[in-house]
């Protein structure tokens, strides 16, 4: 299989590279120190000039495949630049390539009328608004989305909406304008087709933010992660995506593509971890015993080690995204679920390890080390839990062998 890069892609590596670092790494504690100063809850004024320059060099919307609305790359070309962007954790946002965003983007894109696509689709292919996603709930198993509670009655020409849900990305922002919400419509129905999908906007009465959601302690401002609650909520029944009984046939088109673009972010998160970790080995100042902390215990083994699965995971990840391309999402089901296991596990394990030769103060704000663990273990829950993604997997294993 060759995994050798067009020159369009390869251009585009450089470009992305050299804004990243002539822009945005240095940005990073402005950033941090804009929505501290702005009551976390803000639109930092960094972001929006770094989006305007990003936009401004054609450097905007570079996913989107199988569309004319994007850069026109497919999942494999886009892959590489989305590990760029993972290097740093301000990096997709600026390209206008961040969750969940691109995801909704993807299904209004796909399954939205025009009405839809003017008037929310535009606006965030404009980076002008932000959007949320509404799956996850408090009050059942959520690792099975079957058990969905959360409903949509059709009165007259509008659906009624109650229930709740949390970890609601991206609604914390106060440029979220949209979200999407998954709920039950046809109880009745078979339980895969009982769900559908429906624009809610954010100033809907009835709606409201119950709490933001803290991640180890992060309150990930001012993305965050809202717990909402939907009282008697009503919005036009042409709010409803694609059809009644068709929210998991959406759910499986939009996670695919979200599902390689959080992993190979991960990747590039992993690899600053790498590179943290062998500067800190090598650093003259940090001699113990007499001798580098690479060469103490087992630390040329953690490094090989980490080298050894980064490598692995991305290929892995490059793989699913091929299969994505050439068969499509429902085929390569086992492949994303595989890459959805291995590479955030992976990433957590190097970021772990160059945790531990940093001691104390990798686990400190001098270094992002800790905010990038706690991310990297909240992405083994986030579209859907490790052990959900190792079932699939299993039973295409063992598909293979169970006669028809």
């Amino acid at each position: 299989m060759d995994f050798e890069y067009s020159q369009k892609v390869k251009d585009l590596q450089e470009k992305v590279t050299n804004f990243m670092n002539e822009n945005v790494y240095e940005n990073e504690d402005v950033y941090k120190n804009e929505v501290e100063e702005g009551g976390r809850w803000c639109i930092p004024e960094i972001m929006e000039t770094l989006k305007a320059k990003a936009k401004s060099e054609s450097l905007w919307n570079l996913f989107l495949p199988e569309s004319n609305l994007g850069a026109g790359l497919t999942n494999t070309e886009y892959a590489p630049l989305c590990e760029i962007m993972g290097r740093s954790p301000i990096g997709a946002e600026i390209f206008n390539c961040s969750a969940p965003d691109t995801g909704n983007m993807e299904v209004i894109a796909r399954y939205g009328n025009e009405k839809h696509q003017d008037e929310w689709l535009q606006p965030l292919l404009d980076g002008k608004i932000r959007s949320a996603f509404g799956m996850t709930e408090p009050g059942t198993a959520s690792s099975d989305a079957t058990n969905m509670q959360a409903t949509a009655v059709l009165d007259g020409d509008e659906y009624v909406i109650n229930g709740e849900k949390w970890w609601t990305s991206g609604a914390g922002d106060p440029r979220c304008k949209i979200i999407i919400f998954m709920c039950v419509t046809n109880p009745d129905n078979p339980k895969h087709q009982r769900h559908s999908m429906i624009l809610v906007p954010m100033e809907t009465e009835g709606l409201e933010i119950e709490k933001m959601m803290h991640v180890f302690g992060y309150d990930d401002a001012p993305h965050g992660h809202a717990h909402m609650k939907f009282n008697n909520v009503r919005v036009p029944k042409d709010n409803l995506l694609l059809g009644e009984g068709r929210g998991f046939e959406i759910a499986q088109g939009r996670l695919g593509p979200g599902r390689i673009h959080h992993c190979m972010r991960a990747i590039g998160s992993a690899e600053i971890a790498l590179e943290l970790m062998c500067k800190r080995g090598i650093d003259p100042s940090k001699v113990a015993f007499g001798k580098n902390l690479a060469n103490l215990g087992a630390n040329y083994d953690y490094i090989a080690e980490s080298r050894i699965e980064l490598n692995a995971a991305r290929l892995l990840t490059l793989d699913a995204a091929v299969k994505m391309d050439t068969v499509g999402n429902k085929i390569a089901a086992s492949e994303i679920a595989q890459i959805k296991v291995f590479a955030p596990n992976v990433a957590l394990k190097i970021i772990d390890r160059a945790i531990q030769i940093h001691g104390g103060e990798g686990v400190s704000q001098l270094t992002p080390l800790a905010s990038m663990y706690a991310h990297m273990r909240t992405l083994r829950l986030a579209d859907g839990p490790d052990e959900v993604h190792r079932r699939a997997v299993a039973r295409h294993e063992l598909g293979k062998y169970i006669a028809e």
